[in-house]
């Protein structure tokens, strides 16, 4: 059975269209038309698809640069018995944004916090992107500049699942080109473009694909990029000489022979079969 929503006391992370406005669902413009307060990353960008939903409540700036003071006074809002929503300029609120803050503080004020599911670049990207979804690591906007992006970027080059993350148009042909110096020209690529509007756009399969098409083309709008993993380095071939003395140390130091073919299988991809029947023939000998 549904609650009635929305509750006081309650806060809601409510998700808003990226695009297209017909994703916008009919119980997220349900909550925000009866909600007490609506927190905006910008009051102004959210003024207008506010004011078409004839939203009543009170609207009020949260973003990244008033964090710190706006903490309590949301907590205080919630204490006082308001419900209180939380969007963010599109998308779901809480990725890459002070939403997260907001959901983590709330909870651990022991107020209940729910998410009215909606769009979500990354995720839409992703699912359309053609690269493998079954796992994947979410980077959202990487440092503009310094040692910390070069680490985020030398990790991202060598994991082993898809990552998605975003970039701003004027950095887009920088970043293809880290991309391409740490991961090389022909690693998978999709660089979403403007998702759900009008010119919506994906350019690949490859970095090298994607950083020809920019250069040629000044990016414009919002960019999603899904980068395919680094490939698994190829497993090393040992002999059954070696497979045994691997055994022996590892009996040597204390494990048993199953612990020792058991981790040495997880290793090595060899059946525990063949370790065991190696060892055997060994100590046999």
């Amino acid at each position: 059975m549904q609650r009635d929503e929305p509750a006081a006391s309650h806060l809601y992370l409510v998700g808003t269209p990226i695009g297209n406005l017909g994703d916008f669902s009919p119980r997220a413009k349900a909550l925000l038309t009866a909600v007490d307060v609506i927190a905006c990353e910008d009051t102004r960008h959210s003024g207008v698809l506010l004011s078409n939903l004839q939203a009543r409540g009170r609207k009020i700036s949260f973003h990244q640069h008033n964090t710190r003071t706006r903490l309590p006074q949301l907590l205080e809002l919630l204490a006082e018995g308001n419900s209180l929503a939380v969007i963010s300029d599109a998308g779901l609120p809480g990725i890459s944004d002070p939403g997260e803050e907001l959901s983590a503080a709330a909870r651990a004020a022991g107020y209940p916090v729910i998410c009215i599911p909606g769009p979500c670049a990354a995720t839409t990207a992703l699912v359309c992107s053609g690269l493998p979804s079954a796992r994947f690591c979410f980077e959202g906007f990487l440092p503009a500049k310094g040692r910390e992006r070069q680490t985020r970027l030398e990790a991202m080059a060598a994991e082993q699942r898809t990552t998605v993350l975003y970039e701003a148009p004027h950095r887009l042909i920088s970043l293809l080109e880290e991309l391409q110096s740490l991961c090389g020209a022909d690693r998978p690529l999709q660089v979403a473009r403007e998702l759900t509007k009008r010119h919506e756009q994906q350019v690949g399969p490859t970095i090298a694909a994607a950083l020809s098409h920019f250069q040629e083309r000044r990016p414009q709008g919002e960019f999603t990029l899904v980068l395919g993993g680094c490939p698994a380095p190829a497993p090393v071939e040992l002999d059954d000489a070696t497979l045994v003395d691997r055994m022996q140390a590892a009996i040597r130091a204390g494990a048993s022979t199953s612990s020792a073919a058991r981790l040495l299988a997880s290793e090595t991809g060899i059946s525990r079969r063949k370790l065991y029947g190696l060892i055997h023939d060994n100590t046999a000998d």
